[in-house]
């Protein structure tokens, strides 16, 4: 993955080294009214292309900080879940603990380990 994100990388960047060569000659942006940016078109390029990668990556750490927050009430959920079912088998043992003198076969281990004591 890594040679591949390599190679796209230097794709893009030769591409625009290219474009820079061929595109020296001045261009005018108007920002607003009365502020005008005269420079190369190669270098207004670059720094539009610069503005856009930063917007990306900041708007690829909103979505990350979105999806934190919206994982989190499912993790509480599932904590909660977990805390139930366990309160579950331990309330289960407790009434199996109760029930074993109940059944058939404990009163015979009982009276088995009654007469090896005697």
């Amino acid at each position: 993955m890594r040679q591949i994100n390599f190679v796209v990388i230097f794709v893009i960047c030769l591409a625009l080294v290219l474009f820079g060569i061929e595109n020296t000659e001045s261009a005018t942006i108007h920002v607003v009214r009365g502020v005008n940016i005269e420079a190369p078109l190669c270098i207004e390029l670059m720094i539009s292309l610069g503005v856009g990668a930063v917007l990306a990556w900041v708007f690829s750490v909103w979505v990350q900080v979105q999806g934190y927050f919206n994982i989190n009430p499912q993790v509480q959920q599932r904590e909660m879940r977990i805390q139930q079912l366990e309160e579950d088998v331990e309330r289960y043992r407790v009434e199996l603990e109760d029930l074993q003198p109940m059944l058939p076969g404990a009163a015979n281990k009982d009276a088995g380990t009654e007469e090896a004591v005697a």
